[in-house]
């Protein structure tokens, strides 16, 4: 089975509580076709995933949360 190339992206995301978490897991998983670690304490978020940066980035904005592309990772 060959894996898509996919590359990982950090965001930094305002989240504040487990709640603000569960709003990008649920955003992201909805998406479908990424990996993704959220790092509360550090507002960070970083996925692994074929989808381009713009995409990401809007789809993390769909939690109403303050989003920025940090690089790749």
């Amino acid at each position: 089975m060959s894996r898509i190339p996919t590359e990982k992206h950090e965001f930094s995301v305002d989240m504040t509580c487990e709640g603000c978490s569960n709003a990008v897991s649920r955003v992201l998983n909805k998406l479908g076709g990424v990996e993704f670690d959220i790092d509360l304490p550090n507002k960070k978020v970083c996925i692994n995933s074929e989808h381009s940066v713009d995409i990401l980035l809007e789809t993390l904005e769909k939690t109403g949360k303050a989003v920025s592309y940090l690089g790749p990772k």
